[in-house]
């Protein structure tokens, strides 16, 4: 049985994948691992009016390629690898992309401050509590 593993990341921190991306390489051997990020939503519908007509399909193909660079940088050549690009809101996409997937782990980075020694970021804590399936948790240095 092949495993697969999912990824979140946000191309605009590092936090969120320099410590996790070494530790789904290690539990992708071997399997698929599958790397997404998310567009958050507006929040509030009124935000979205301010926005031109295309926009999110404009974001989605534009991160869509940015990702698709950060997967050529950082994950061998050896490891079969597929990245996703979604929009909505970010723990609730997370958990939609590892179902529709079926993945077996999600490996999601955690920054190590002070205050993140006690407490998760909202999101992580969310998908930690709802998620289907093992979230393995890497800690940062």
């Amino acid at each position: 049985m092949t495993h697969k593993i999912l990824l979140p990341v946000d191309l605009t921190a590092p936090s969120t994948w320099e410590h996790a991306l070494p530790r789904a390489l290690s539990m992708a051997r071997g399997g698929v691992l599958h790397v997404v990020t998310v567009i958050p939503n507006f929040g509030m519908s009124m935000v979205g009016t301010y926005f031109d007509e295309g926009f999110i399909d404009r974001a989605l193909h534009d991160v869509g390629e940015r990702l698709s660079e950060w997967v050529r940088e950082r994950v061998p050549d050896d490891q079969e690898v597929h990245p996703h690009v979604v929009h909505g809101r970010i723990y609730h996409e997370i958990l939609s992309a590892a179902d529709r997937l079926g993945v077996g782990t999600i490996v999601m980075g955690a920054p190590r401050n002070a205050m993140a020694d006690y407490l998760l970021g909202p999101n992580a804590a969310r998908v930690v509590r709802h998620a289907r399936q093992s979230v393995f948790v890497v800690r940062g240095a």
